[in-house]
């Protein structure tokens, strides 16, 4: 049993982010959004086998500064700074002029812990995930390739880059939504 699910960190995360999202949906305007997040954490811990409470909690809370009204000093109280400071670094600068967000957001990430990498590739599998399997395709290519390029060959991050490698792969032939499940 993961132990990770009862600590504070995580019980803390889990009822921040049950109420910063609440109301939100996904794209196609069904989905409750925090399924998104709740599946990242899922991925983290059982497709990437990482199970340290911190990062299980900054998977769920990955979103929440670009996404609700929360920002690092609600996190960093709720959570603590350890928490708030994974969620900061997979955080886009909405101040920064739109066509070069991405290119700046890149590279806060290359220099972000290696733990925040790994949950930017849990992020990419999820929106990979979502591409492949809905009927509402999302273009992450260019997101797949950021994300790899960003494990940079890191030891720590092989088994999530192999997981969205495979899932790309497994995309790119064609693969039913019934055996992508399986």
């Amino acid at each position: 049993m993961n132990t990770a699910f009862h600590s504070q960190p995580w019980q803390a995360a889990a009822a921040l982010a049950a109420r910063l999202h609440q109301h939100q949906k996904r794209k196609d305007g069904a989905t409750p959004y925090i399924a998104h997040p709740c599946r990242v954490v899922l991925t983290v811990s059982e497709v990437f086998d990482e199970h340290d409470p911190v990062i299980l909690a900054a998977a769920l809370l990955h979103d929440t500064i670009e996404d609700t009204p929360a920002d690092y000093d609600d996190i960093a109280e709720a959570v603590g700074t350890a928490v708030a400071d994974l969620v900061a670094a997979l955080t886009k600068d909405m101040r920064i002029p739109e066509r070069e967000r991405e290119q700046a957001y890149e590279a806060q990430l290359a220099a972000a812990p290696w733990q925040a990498r790994l949950i930017k590739l849990a992020d990419v599998y999820d929106n990979l995930w979502d591409s492949v399997t809905s009927r509402t395709p999302v273009k992450v290519e260019d997101k797949v390739r950021m994300a790899l390029r960003l494990a940079g060959g890191d030891p720590r991050l092989q088994r999530a880059v192999d997981a969205v490698h495979d899932l790309t792969q497994r995309a790119a032939s064609g693969e039913s939504r019934r055996n992508l499940s399986a």
